[in-house]
């Protein structure tokens, strides 16, 4: 992974959240990725596992909801790149409605290791609300 394909899996990442498509979620993942929402998790193992998750279709207590159309925004970079490592920091900005004042930003960081086709294996985020 160099840099450059690392902010196009971090592109891809956002338009796949914002579009919350199956199988754009599916080609951002190895079929045997270990997807953390915070480090503190155990993972969620499998792109299958995973893109259930996402879509809010998994039964497990640690599933993703989905957001709104037009209510969040992201935008991700990576700082740091060393061979399949990339560590990435961004914001996340919420609204309540689309089009309305954003009234929620996180800093997030993720950490990920990626397979030889660009597809993401390992993936733990790590956020804070900006008070």
């Amino acid at each position: 992974m160099d840099r450059s394909g690392a902010q196009a899996w971090l592109d891809s990442y956002v338009a796949a959240w914002l579009s919350y498509d199956e199988d754009d979620i599916k080609e951002l993942f190895a079929e045997d990725v270990a997807y953390r929402y915070h480090p503190f998790d155990d993972p969620i193992v499998g792109r299958k596992a995973v893109v259930a998750s996402w879509l809010g279709e998994s039964e497990s207590d640690r599933a993703s909801t989905r957001d709104a159309p037009g209510t969040y925004s992201a935008r991700y970079t990576p700082v740091a790149v060393d061979g399949d490592v990339v560590v990435a920091t961004g914001t996340s900005s919420y609204s309540e409605r689309p089009d309305g004042p954003i009234v929620r930003i996180y800093h997030n960081c993720f950490v990920m290791r990626f397979d030889n086709e660009g597809r993401c294996r390992e993936f733990t985020e790590y956020y804070m609300r900006r008070p």
